[in-house]
């Protein structure tokens, strides 16, 4: 399976870091959902705030050797 995000990335490591990126993308969705109401852009901030959440915070290795 092709990961669009390399987990193993230095940059990705300490959580605060994840978070971060997690809340940009929900603030886009955000702003997307409340104040553009574009579907097709409301569409795209979701799937991206899903995949950000899936691969910063929940399928995110518990090991410290990562």
């Amino acid at each position: 399976m092709m990961k669009i995000i390399d987990q193993s990335h230095p940059f990705y490591k300490p959580l605060w870091r994840r978070v971060a990126i997690v809340a940009v993308v929900a603030g886009w969705a955000g702003f997307e959902v409340f104040y553009t109401r574009e579907p097709f852009w409301m569409t795209i901030a979701a799937g991206v705030l899903v995949i950000s959440l899936w691969t910063f915070l929940l399928s995110w290795p518990k090991n410290s050797s990562r």
